[in-house]
């Protein structure tokens, strides 16, 4: 399927060095995302089109949105709160103490308000780290976390199917987009699937969120672009190419949530590819997709 009506166009031009996290807060008519080395949270306003930041003490490489108010981040290997007003970060809970290089990475909240979050050891280079020191975690909404599985490289995308009874979640390396069952009152998930093994132009699985049709997005480090996938039939139904190579993250937003908003890195780039690819980092709007998304989930804690 062609899509000669999807137009993109390059919102913020500020050149992240790794911007993730795409999440958009209908209430401020915003998109919060994040620049995970520069230990950034970002909130763009789609009307007034001004940025607000917070710095962060350590690397940060999630947020979500907070049902009592403001929000919730993965910094380092801690699941933080957020108090945009003064901002303030409060610990509620660590992991992998025993990994003193690891870090947090994807995070997102599941429909019953748990939040998710992976974690992998910090790269000497993009994609470039040790393996197998990463490992799943949910925070629950009275703060307790719990460990799904370990072993993983790089832990990225995941999102949950509209019917809530499968886990969708990416492994980055193992360059593979997997399915779990998942049970929605206990948050357990079991029997491990790949549901699509990226082709080799496809590059590196990043980021993923789901459409109102149950499609999976998925933005392609170093491939530069999204791919739409059917999880049941296991096919890529569509590409949207992107003017920057280093894609990360993608989710829906904006009125009704038909647009879709794609984040981008230029860390690891050289001086040409940076001369080549001048929107490097930006952060990227997809209009005439022709499908709409869903509103994210808060966290319920």
């Amino acid at each position: 399927m062609t899509m000669s009506s999807a137009k993109i166009e390059c919102v913020l031009r500020e050149n992240w060095r790794c911007g993730e996290s795409p999440v958009w807060e209908e209430a401020s008519n915003s998109l919060l995302f994040v620049d995970i080395p520069a230990k950034k949270v970002c909130r763009w306003d789609s009307l007034s089109k001004q940025v607000q930041q917070v710095t962060v003490d350590a690397p940060v490489s999630s947020v979500a949105l907070r049902q009592s108010g403001g929000y919730v981040a993965t910094v380092g290997t801690k699941f933080c709160a957020l108090n945009w007003e003064d901002q303030s970060a409060v610990v509620l809970a660590t992991v992998d103490k025993d990994k003193k290089n690891n870090r947090f990475n994807d995070g997102k909240v599941d429909p019953a308000g748990r939040y998710f979050a992976g974690t992998m050891a910090e790269e000497t280079a993009p994609a470039v780290l040790e393996r197998h020191q990463g490992s799943l975690y949910s925070l629950f909404p009275d703060h307790h976390v719990e460990k799904y599985f370990d072993q993983v490289d790089i832990s990225n995308g995941l999102d949950w199917s509209l019917d809530h009874k499968i886990f969708y979640y990416i492994d980055s390396l193992s360059y593979s987009v997997d399915a779990f069952d998942y049970d929605l009152q206990t948050g357990k998930i079991s029997n491990r699937r790949s549901v699509y093994k990226l082709e080799k132009e496809e590059q590196i699985p990043d980021g993923m969120c789901i459409d109102v049709e149950g499609k999976l997005w998925v933005a392609c480090y170093n491939g530069g672009r999204v791919i739409r996938l059917d999880p049941e039939t296991g096919k890529r139904l569509q590409t949207v190419k992107l003017p920057v190579v280093k894609t990360t993250s993608c989710c829906f937003g904006g009125k009704d949530y038909s647009e879709m908003y794609v984040t981008s890195a230029r860390d690891g780039m050289d001086p040409e590819g940076l001369l080549q690819q001048p929107e490097a980092g930006g952060i990227f709007k997809i209009t005439g997709l022709g499908v709409k998304g869903i509103p994210p989930y808060p966290y319920a804690g």
